[in-house]
């Protein structure tokens, strides 16, 4: 009697975490999302499948790895290879996240074009076509003899042209439409991100190709689907900025192959992404001086110090809830911030609405900043300006206190270059000036700025 064919075993996957169960469940047991289980096709692998993506390899001494493993790529763009740790390392995975729109393509469109003269590129397109990727290129200025242009959402089709045509530099954008036909799941889903990053990984060490995946970002700031492509990845960079501003910024999260502490600071224009060499210049240019509420804070970005202006505008509300609006600022901070001002130096905003604002389009959640933004909020509430020459930094305690902050002298000697005289610092941080040649006030507590500043009487 002949055997019936068995069904396809399925089971229930979890979009945030990765875990799958034998059953729908409304709430994930491991991470705790609801309705975020999708019933997915469970297909074995092939036999033999490792070996058809590469050749098994032998072990190798340490001291006989050739001294040309460790050269990196130059993309062209200073900014970006800041960001790496100096250039683009042969065989790396590279996960580069954003919102949509904030100029992902454009920056690794821009990359693709100055390695081109290098050598060859692949820009696989899973999103666009061709001929929509050829008019952005054209917008941009770019030739792009040298860059092969690929249509394509299967990744089986995807990795033989990485094989047949070895390039100097490979783009999948984005790796959300990929699809794997080893797994029955539609494309965007935990299983076929998971496998079409582990392939994409070993094609990238076995062909000691540099692969750069494009990952759309989700409203709660994470690379859509779980965590795991980020354990995958070599390398994990976020493109941050507000999508109406023109500034952005390039952060690396993690990095096996240098520090993620550098930051790229980039401007968006008609032909793409431009670098900017002195941010503080570029965000400063239209600062209004002698306004109340407008204050300078020099913050740390990376190994960067950097200039931003806080802005805070105080009005008496017309409803019972006053409200608390917040932009580039941690808004659970400012709540901190609003009680230590009305505790700790007798300003009560408690029937005022408060709306703080960075300029620029930026995000800071440095608590150095702390001083810089209570500062601005007092000022904006007594309506009296603070001086236009001093910058203010130092984190605010619950007393009232302020408390040390780190690489003080770095910060000093940017705002002492763009022609600031004054500096209200913590007392314990007054020491660590190193010779800048601005004048440091320290102050022990916030009453203390605030007098120091001409903004409370005392």
């Amino acid at each position: 009697m002949p055997s019936r064919a068995s069904a396809p075993k399925t089971a229930f996957v979890c979009q945030q975490c990765g875990n799958d169960y034998p059953k729908w469940i409304g709430k994930c047991p491991s991470c705790g999302g609801w309705n975020t289980l999708v019933e997915e096709r469970v297909v074995a692998p092939a036999k033999g499948r490792s070996g058809a993506i590469r050749a098994p390899r032998e072990p190798v001494a340490l001291d006989a790895v050739p001294p040309d493993a460790e050269v990196r790529i130059p993309t062209g763009i200073g900014e970006f290879d800041r960001v790496l740790g100096g250039g683009i390392v042969r065989g790396s995975l590279v996960l580069l996240g954003g919102d949509p729109g904030i100029g992902k393509s454009s920056l690794l469109m821009q990359a693709s074009a100055s390695l081109s003269q290098r050598g060859t590129v692949l820009y696989v397109s899973g999103e666009e076509s061709a001929a929509q990727v050829k008019l952005r290129a054209r917008r941009f200025g770019i030739d792009g003899g040298n860059i092969l242009l690929l249509a394509e959402t299967d990744l089986g089709s995807v990795i033989e042209q990485i094989r047949r045509t070895k390039p100097l530099f490979c783009v999948i954008d984005s790796i959300q439409t990929m699809s794997s036909d080893i797994i029955g799941s539609a494309a965007g889903g935990v299983s076929q991100l998971r496998e079409c990053a582990a392939r994409l990984l070993e094609v990238a060490k076995g062909d000691d190709v540099p692969i750069f995946l494009v990952g759309h970002v989700t409203k709660e700031g994470n690379v859509a689907g779980p965590r795991v492509l980020e354990h995958i990845v070599d390398a994990v960079l976020y493109l941050e900025g507000e999508r109406f501003h023109s500034f952005r910024i390039l952060r690396g999260a993690k990095n096996r192959f240098g520090s993620t502490d550098e930051v790229g600071v980039f401007e968006m224009g008609e032909s793409g992404l431009r670098e900017v060499m002195n941010p503080s210049e570029v965000f400063l240019e239209e600062r209004s001086r002698g306004v109340a509420g407008s204050v300078i804070v020099p913050t740390i970005e990376g190994t960067r110090p950097l200039l931003v202006e806080v802005q805070a505008l105080v009005t008496p509300t017309s409803f019972g809830l006053p409200r608390r609006t917040v932009n580039g600022v941690d808004p659970q901070r400012i709540a901190l911030l609003l009680a230590v001002l009305t505790k700790r130096a007798g300003l009560n905003s408690g029937s005022h609405d408060v709306y703080v604002n960075l300029v620029g389009g930026l995000r800071i959640r440095e608590p150095a900043t702390d001083l810089g933004v209570a500062v601005a909020v007092a000022s904006a509430l007594r309506d009296r300006p603070a001086d236009p020459r001093t910058v203010f930094l130092g984190e605010l305690g619950l007393g009232g206190e302020l408390r040390r902050v780190q690489r003080l002298a770095a910060r000093l000697k940017e705002a002492e270059r763009l022609g600031f005289e004054r500096a209200i610092v913590p007392a314990a941080s007054a020491a660590d000036r190193d010779g800048a040649g601005l004048e440091v006030i320290g102050v022990p507590t916030l009453r203390d700025a605030l007098t120091r500043s001409g903004i409370s009487d005392g």
